[in-house]
């Protein structure tokens, strides 16, 4: 199945969603393309973790998970010098 894509001026394409979803990339996932002969490439999505696996990765065991919000709470209180 063919699929044509219109280069922008600027020399960018921009992927059409069946496209991501065939390589099974989402946002912020990055895509490895090989330059072939004859004018041709190869996409395919770059192997690794998702963005998700990093969160938690720094937790201490025992220690209590803290919510976005109290965790903003706290940045403004460092920022205000009230830490």
């Amino acid at each position: 199945m063919a699929i044509t894509l219109t280069v922008t001026a600027k020399g960018q394409i921009t992927l059409r969603r069946e496209v991501l979803a065939h390589l099974g990339v989402r946002p912020g996932d990055k895509v490895d393309v090989d330059l072939l002969t004859a004018g041709r490439m190869q996409v395919r999505a770059r192997p690794g973790k998702s963005v998700a696996t990093i969160f938690g990765m720094l937790a201490k065991p025992g220690t209590p998970r803290r919510s976005i919000e109290e965790l903003s709470e706290a940045t403004a209180a460092a920022w205000a010098g009230e830490a």
